[in-house]
């Protein structure tokens, strides 16, 4: 192996999409209870955008390379990682390079049937949604899940798992075609949030008990009123604005819980949690074909830049992912 590879860099240190660009870095070596993963492809996800635009700083220790998951080729093993095996992982950062290192606890086989690209969609999508609907948000078989964004990567695994576990799930998006998009994907209702009102299509299937939320402001009183009593509702971002005005009577007078959370500042310790929760629970959903990873359009590593300015235009249905 050379000792540098080709990676992403932002020019400038930050900027808009056309300020990412290749470069050659120094490839990583894996530290005790790490591995070192040829990368074979790496998805592309929101804190990706905001890191490149300077607002969400990498944790401490962490790469300053864009990059949250990979799928790839074990070349340096730990635990009960052997070199040559493939997996896919969660990372803190450096996905979008020819080389990644990870924490052995956080990376996951390859479930059977799955390419690198669709293998690279899942962690850091799966890893959240596990969290905040079945963790934060508590859902259950039989229950409803309202999932705004539809469309994200976040919407449509959250659409898929919700089902697969048992619940209802309304969906919101902009645009008769992304609802209809939503259908295809399993959620029982689709609702165009530009032209409908999601509320009341809500209370006419009796109500929602998780609303998966990464809008934020203009969605908040809507929402509210969609829950039912001891609903949960459980934040991941707020696209639409993150300052609300809080009717606490109407949190009050439901027993509502409002929650949220973030992933990539967890403990290691937290996501291996987490990640043996998705092999325990998801992986499964997987193998039999409950779930499947949603793949909207793939970028080489080069053109990391199109790949971003294309998730910003808000066209795609599933994930961006780069192929390296």
């Amino acid at each position: 192996m050379s000792a540098t590879m080709k990676a992403i860099a932002i020019r400038g240190g930050a900027g808009a999409a056309d300020a990412l660009h290749a470069v050659q870095v120094p490839r990583p070596v894996a530290g005790p209870g790490q591995l070192l993963i040829k990368v074979h492809a790496a998805g592309i996800n929101r804190p990706d955008i905001l890191q490149r635009e300077g607002r969400y700083p990498p944790p401490p220790g962490a790469p300053q390379t864009l990059g949250l998951e990979v799928s790839g080729e074990v070349v340096t093993g730990a635990g009960r990682w052997q070199p040559g095996d493939t997996v896919c992982a969660l990372l803190a950062g450096g996905g979008y390079a020819e080389y990644a290192v990870v924490d052995a606890r956080h990376a996951l086989p390859i479930p059977a049937g799955l390419d690198w690209v669709q293998a690279a969609a899942l962690p850091e999508t799966v890893f959240t949604v596990y969290a905040n609907v079945f963790d934060h948000g508590a859902l259950k078989a039989g229950e409803s899940l309202l999932v705004h964004g539809a469309n994200s990567g976040i919407g449509v695994a959250a659409i898929q798992m919700a089902k697969a576990a048992g619940a209802r799930v309304l969906a919101t998006a902009r645009g008769a075609a992304k609802a209809e998009a939503a259908l295809t994907l399993g959620a029982d209702i689709a609702v165009d949030a530009s032209t409908d009102d999601f509320a009341a299509r809500a209370h006419a299937i009796g109500g929602i008990d998780v609303a998966l939320d990464m809008v934020g402001a203009p969605y908040l009183d809507a929402t509210l009123e969609a829950l039912n009593t001891g609903g949960r509702l459980v934040y991941i971002a707020a696209q639409g604005g993150n300052v609300v005005q809080l009717p606490v009577a109407t949190v009050m007078r439901k027993r509502l819980v409002i929650t949220g959370s973030l992933l990539r500042p967890r403990s290691a310790d937290q996501k291996a949690e987490l990640a043996a929760g998705v092999e325990r629970v998801v992986w499964p959903w997987l193998a039999d074909g409950r779930m499947r990873a949603v793949v909207d359009r793939t970028f080489p590593l080069d053109q990391a830049d199109q790949a971003h300015a294309w998730l910003e235009s808000g066209q795609h249905a599933g994930k961006v992912v780069l192929r390296v």
